[in-house]
């Protein structure tokens, strides 16, 4: 009898169901508003279990998801890392370590968003915090929050309105030129887009969605070519693109699965 040889087939992720192209909490279509932000309020710390922010002997950092709207559509600010930054040419969001001076990871997000692209914390309405809380690849445990940025320092209204808010003007950002060479809106409606997305493994273990973002960085000459076969290094999974990926990516995946958007 001939032995047929057996195969061992690398396993793969489970297959990621189709994201949702609505959500209750707002129209992907139409310009946030407060009400839409109470919404959003609720929903994000009904789904969040309070966790342990102090260090227990790790090194810290916080960053911040920054919600907006451009152009009269909702979506997610982004930045291309500068030179002086770890893995330059990669998106992320505004973050950074947590300084001494720091009373709090959330206070950390906050001065790290003014640094690197002007947006004063007046002009951050907090939303909440996701989590739990990942270790980056540099051995920092970082706390993700959730803000929408509003053009001006704003006051709470007493009463949620269902007018629009208005829109973010990404020129009047104020880039930190060491830190950031680029900013830019992504809006959720394209990244529940099944031909902008591409099913990944994080870290070789929980599946999600990366999503691509090489028009919205056109003509700035970054390296399209991936560094690694490890997750977070390089500005794509795929040569010739600029993805939305490693842990920036899971922290939006995580975000879009609060909102329902992502199962």
């Amino acid at each position: 009898m001939v032995k047929i040889p057996r195969f061992k087939f690398a396993s793969m992720p489970p297959r990621l169901p189709k994201p949702l192209s609505k959500t209750p909490y707002f129209s992907l279509d139409a310009p946030l508003t407060a009400r839409n932000l109470a919404k959003l309020k609720e929903v994000i710390s009904s789904q969040y279990t309070p966790e342990d922010e102090a260090s227990n002997g790790s090194r810290r950092a916080a960053v911040l998801i920054p919600l907006c709207n451009v152009e009269g559509k909702p979506g997610i600010l982004y930045e291309v890392r500068g030179k002086l930054r770890h893995h330059a040419g990669e998106l992320s969001f505004p973050g950074g370590k947590i300084d001494e001076s720091d009373y709090s990871p959330l206070a950390a997000a906050l001065r790290e968003t003014q640094e690197e692209i002007g947006i004063l914390p007046s002009q951050v309405e907090i939303l909440g915090r996701i989590g739990p809380s990942v270790l980056s690849l540099n051995g920092l445990r970082v706390f993700p929050f959730v803000g929408f940025i509003h053009p001006a320092p704003y006051v709470p209204a007493s009463e949620p309105s269902d007018d629009p808010l208005p829109s973010l003007d990404l020129t009047s950002l104020i880039l930190s030129p060491a830190e950031v060479i680029h900013a830019f809106h992504q809006p959720i409606s394209s990244l529940v887009d099944p031909t902008l997305l591409r099913e990944h493994s994080f870290r070789g273990g929980k599946p999600y969605y990366a999503a691509d973002a090489t028009q919205k960085v056109a003509g700035l000459d970054l390296p399209l070519t991936k560094l690694t076969d490890e997750d977070e290094i390089g500005s794509t999974g795929v040569a010739g693109k600029v993805e939305i990926w490693g842990l920036t990516g899971w922290y939006t995946n995580v975000l879009l699965r609060v909102l329902g958007l992502y199962q």
